[in-house]
């Protein structure tokens, strides 16, 4: 296809071009950030005081730490994506050790059930943030608010204050990287934040993918994902009022067996869109969280991919619902409904779960949307062509799901 090179399209903020032209006066980029994974394990054990974190249900953790590990550092990440990149790994190390100290001293955390959770997922740009947030004001529900659950467990002499500004760097340093990711996704310590996040520090998720070229010995391992999904749960919702958890990732799509083999009574909300306009916004974000970290960003690659990819799995959930073998309680949001009659879709898809919208959670809904209008932080303006699709061939290979959801073709796709 020869798509525009990333960068033909966006232009790098001048501390970012000058931070990364730093690299080779160093000897280049791995010189001037290291990435050892047991001088890391040993940091983790010196800042914690915690000297194993024991069994958090996840398996073999270091032996997947150290094979990411290798496989970002034999990577192409230029100095700033190898900084963002290292951080997270030692972040995600020392929320580990802590999380397996607490558990270990206050063994009831492990008993914590995590009851009937409502989860979002759909295709990139088919309103799965949005919704998220609005279903969020909800009273009854939990959602995994970034400070609560990058940091589950306050570090050693750390305050509260401290604690939301480390977590508001991290968050916000993405936009600072590339200031157009705000337009497509807005990531703040308040707000709360996808699953895929949330599981970092099972070194097992697919959150590293963005910071791989190639894997190496590192293979991602949803169970194991999952399990360090709980552990985080239960230590965050401990001695606090009953609430369902409301989560969510597009990345559901592609593991809706495995989440609900982790939770069996899961409402499962999908969100639904031409995937004429999902399909080409979805290589746009992942090529977008790519170029953050790295210069080689393969356009026609990740296209390709998650053409195949995301067209099987939209396929596959809508053959499962219309034969009724896809387990679990389901729910549906239409992406127009939603920007029409937002508190409309929202009662609707409660209905189909079973849960009723009441009228607090309506007025919430409301006074959310005015102070938060479209576009707040500029428009992710892009075009099928431009990002490897095309719109009639995207539509006839998903007729069926089309069909099956009643999607409509958006005009100007």
């Amino acid at each position: 296809m020869g798509l525009t090179p990333m960068a033909d399209r966006y232009g790098r903020p001048d501390w970012v071009r000058r931070l990364n032209a730093m690299g080779p006066a160093a000897g280049g980029a791995r010189r001037m950030v290291p990435l050892d994974a047991a001088a890391m394990i040993d940091d983790a054990r010196a800042s914690t005081g915690v000297a194993d974190p024991g069994d958090l249900g996840d398996g073999d953790w270091e032996g997947r730490f150290r094979a990411l590990v290798a496989a970002v550092d034999g990577g192409e990440l230029h100095v700033v994506g190898r900084l963002m990149t290292r951080e997270e790994l030692a972040r995600g190390l020392r929320t580990r050790f802590l999380l397996g100290d607490r558990r270990r001293r206050e063994p009831a955390l492990a008993d914590e059930v995590i009851e009937a959770p409502i989860v979002v997922t759909g295709p990139a740009r088919s309103g799965t943030t949005i919704l998220f947030e609005l279903l969020g004001l909800d009273p009854g529900l939990r959602t995994p608010v970034a400070t609560e659950v990058l940091h589950p467990v306050l570090p050693p002499g750390t305050t509260e204050a401290e604690r939301r500004a480390m977590t508001e760097a991290e968050q916000e340093l993405w936009a600072d990287v590339q200031p157009e990711f705000a337009a497509i996704h807005e990531l703040r310590s308040d707000l709360p934040v996808e699953c895929i996040t949330l599981c970092a520090p099972s070194f097992a998720g697919n959150h590293w993918s963005m910071a791989l070229s190639e894997w190496g010995e590192w293979v991602p391992d949803v169970a194991a994902d999952l399990a360090f999904h709980r552990a985080v749960l239960q230590v965050v919702q401990h001695g606090r009022p009953p609430r369902r958890w409301l989560l969510k990732t597009p990345g559901y799509l592609l593991m809706l067996d495995d989440l609900l083999a982790a939770y069996p009574d899961a409402c499962v909300i999908f969100t639904h869109r031409d995937p004429a306009r999902t399909m080409p916004s979805t290589v746009s974000t992942t090529a977008m969280v790519q170029w953050l970290r790295t210069d080689a960003v393969d356009i026609d690659g990740l296209a390709a991919l998650i053409g195949a990819v995301f067209t099987d799995a939209l396929a596959t959930v809508a053959r499962r619902r219309a034969d009724g073998t896809l387990p679990g309680v389901h729910g549906d949001v239409r992406f127009a409904d939603l920007m029409a009659d937002p508190v409309g879709a929202i009662a609707a898809a409660y209905r189909e779960i079973g849960r009723e919208l009441e009228d607090g959670h309506r007025r919430a809904v409301g006074d959310y949307l005015a102070a938060k209008p479209r576009g707040k932080h500029g428009s992710h303006d892009y075009t099928a062509a431009a990002w490897g699709s095309d719109p009639e061939t995207v539509r006839a290979e998903l007729a069926g799901y089309m069909s099956t959801f009643d999607v409509v073709a958006e005009p100007g796709a």
